[in-house]
């Protein structure tokens, strides 16, 4: 039996879930600002691609120009996060989502697709491995992150942004940039709020809520960076108990 499949579109987000946080009400607020960002989107080319059922799968992808990540480039699609979780692993839907993806981008004349990954795996960050079986190879780098790409002819590849090389901000105090990119971030922003105020701690929230301030984000950021002393920590989400160790 075939897979079955379904994009989200204006007219079915509504009644539709968008798989990472299903079932947890403390999530639904952030579920809910991550259905208007995609309704928001749709219209520059968003897609948002899963698998008829309940569960982690699927796959989301728009044209580089307007897609929230630092990085410049021309006709090219950029893979937001690809994920097949739970039960779903090793039936080959992976392939199946990630061929779609490739398949799209060629009938809609692109110059190829790209993603960013890590020399060594991150949580919500794509896998290398599975990448580079497809033929996609790294055309830039900063510091363990690294942006593929699959070129279909020989356009220029994307780049990072200047800025995103910085990985560095000015302020000394612990600095969290984010957006709703992620259904996750919105609970974390508001449980890490009430922990620092708990503690007395200085805590700072940056939000990302436009194409441009993301363009030009100081560091590599799909939905979640991490400041402190002005150095880049991670792109690890974190709750309460995880920032308590990492100042630890």
């Amino acid at each position: 039996m075939m897979n079955e499949y379904i994009n989200l579109s204006l007219e079915n987000i509504d009644d539709e879930h968008i798989c990472c946080a299903i079932g947890d009400p403390k999530h639904q607020i952030g579920v809910d600002k991550k259905k208007e960002w995609i309704k928001s989107k749709l219209k520059d080319g968003h897609v948002f691609r899963k698998l008829n059922a309940r569960g982690k799968i699927f796959i989301e992808y728009e044209p580089i120009e307007t897609a929230w990540v630092p990085i410049n480039g021309k006709n090219y699609e950029y893979i937001y996060c690809i994920w097949v979780a739970g039960s779903f692993k090793g039936k080959g839907i992976g392939k199946e989502l990630l061929e779609y993806a490739i398949n799209d981008a060629k009938n809609k004349n692109m110059s190829g697709i790209c993603t960013i990954v890590t020399k060594k795996k991150k949580p919500f960050i794509g896998d290398k491995k599975f990448f580079e079986h497809y033929g996609f190879k790294v055309v830039d780098t900063i510091n363990d992150y690294e942006l593929m790409a699959l070129q279909f002819d020989k356009s220029e590849t994307p780049r990072f942004s200047d800025s995103a090389r910085n990985m560095a901000i000015d302020s000394e105090y612990f600095t969290i940039y984010y957006s709703n990119q992620c259904p996750y971030v919105e609970y974390e922003v508001k449980e890490l709020t009430e922990y620092a105020k708990s503690k007395n701690i200085k805590l700072n929230f940056i939000k990302i809520d436009s194409l441009e301030k993301m363009k030009n984000a100081p560091c590599i950021i799909n939905n979640w960076a991490n400041f402190y002393k002005g150095k880049f920590v991670s792109n690890t989400i974190l709750n309460a108990n995880a920032f308590e160790k990492l100042l630890k």
